[in-house]
């Protein structure tokens, strides 16, 4: 994980958030309704690789704790 793939999600974040009211203020609800639920799921698969990525960085870890002994 880069600082890079943080800025790109906090951008979003950003993006997504002024959507939201932008919606909410305009009475569209189930347009900031729709628009939470496909950020939610971007945040949620980009967690996902996130994760992917930690957890093989850890096992990468053990493996060369392995070789030290």
């Amino acid at each position: 994980m880069e600082l890079n793939d943080l800025l790109r999600i906090a951008g979003i974040g950003l993006v997504i958030g002024f959507l939201h009211v932008f919606f909410e203020q305009t009475g569209k609800k189930e347009f900031s309704f729709f628009l939470f639920f496909v950020a939610y799921i971007y945040i949620a698969a980009e967690m996902i690789r996130f994760l992917r990525i930690f957890f093989l960085e850890i096992a990468e870890f053990f493996q060369w704790l392995s070789l030290a002994f």
